[in-house]
């Protein structure tokens, strides 16, 4: 551009410093027009210039797009990880883990879900509407570089929903040797699996046979019991609903250092509110006292079980200090 413009005495671009400008400004679309070639040399590099502004500014555009593109569709699928603490993980989703995830994100808990499923996500995204309260990772289950996303390590509850009781094993064990922390609950097809999952090392096993199979028979024998019970296992949606609820003591309770007799009497005079049972930590194990009948202290650290409708949950909520559930 110097080289043909610099022979036209009237051309201002007839510097290093203008030859880069208009270059500069050309390419990239701007365009101010303060500097033109006036040669016919200098106008051919111009054209070339201009088409060269075509490809460049085509590529840029391109680029910036595929990187938002990336950068959102990472964050879809939890690639960008999640802050959450004391949480409980899912893992596989179903219509059962729906359920699951159901029941805890109505009470507020955080919930981690992960699934192989890419086409699950927007699914489950769309019936939470973006909670908070939820994280989503795609990730296979064995890919532990993925999985530290959902922060495994750091949660309550580790729940294994995978396809089978052989699947669930296999990633049980391979999870408690990554992630020893989490308390670890398991589904079963097979009750008679209860003590391998045990000695595996998970925390809880349920048999959806088995309990449907006792509320059914509680149904035929005891209806209005079976109704109550139903009633007692999930949420308190309505000021008529009961819910069976657990507290943790923490130090700013005002029954801490009270016995259970005076708590059970005051909880039913003031709330309407029923106190059935106590869970203590021995020894590092959760230890379950069903309405004791000997004399116990609230400490702080233990956990009030106790029958609440939802009238009544907020405020038990606010006169605790804390949210239900184990923390």
């Amino acid at each position: 551009m110097i080289f043909f413009e610099s022979a036209d005495p009237e051309s201002k671009l007839d510097t290093f410093f203008e030859g880069v400008w208009y270059s500069v400004v050309t390419i990239t679309s701007v365009g101010y027009g303060d500097y033109v070639p006036s040669t016919l040399g200098g106008k051919s590099v111009g054209f070339i210039f201009v088409l060269a502004s075509l490809v460049s500014f085509g590529f840029f555009v391109s680029q910036l797009t595929n990187y938002f593109r990336t950068m959102s569709e990472n964050k879809k699928l939890g690639y960008n990880g999640t802050k959450f603490d004391n949480h409980t993980v899912i893992i596989g989703w179903n219509s059962f883990a729906r359920s699951v995830a159901d029941q805890l994100i109505d009470v507020g808990s955080r919930v981690a879900i992960i699934t192989q499923n890419k086409s699950n996500i927007d699914i489950i995204l769309e019936h939470y509407n973006h909670s908070k309260n939820l994280y989503v990772l795609y990730s296979e289950f064995d890919n532990f570089d993925v999985l530290k996303n959902a922060r495994i390590d750091r949660a309550s509850m580790v729940f294994l929903n995978t396809k089978s009781d052989s699947n669930n094993l296999v990633h049980l064990l391979n999870f408690k040797k990554k992630y020893s922390e989490p308390n670890y609950i398991v589904t079963l097809d097979n009750a008679d699996l209860k003590d391998t999952f045990k000695s595996a090392g998970v925390t809880y096993t349920l048999s959806q046979q088995e309990l449907s199979s006792k509320l059914l028979a509680s149904y035929i024998f005891e209806p209005d019991v079976a109704e109550f019970g139903e009633e007692l296992i999930s949420n308190a949606k309505d000021e008529k609903e009961y819910d069976i609820m657990m507290y943790r003591v923490i130090s700013t309770n005002p029954y801490v250092n009270k016995s259970y007799d005076d708590i059970f009497f005051e909880l039913k005079k003031k709330y309407n509110t029923v106190l059935i049972g106590i869970t203590k930590m021995q020894d590092g194990k959760r230890v379950l006292m069903k309405n004791p009948d000997e004399e116990v202290n609230i400490e702080i650290g233990d956990y009030l079980i106790i029958i609440s409708n939802g009238k009544h949950s907020s405020q038990i909520t606010e006169v605790f200090g804390v949210e239900e559930g184990v923390v």
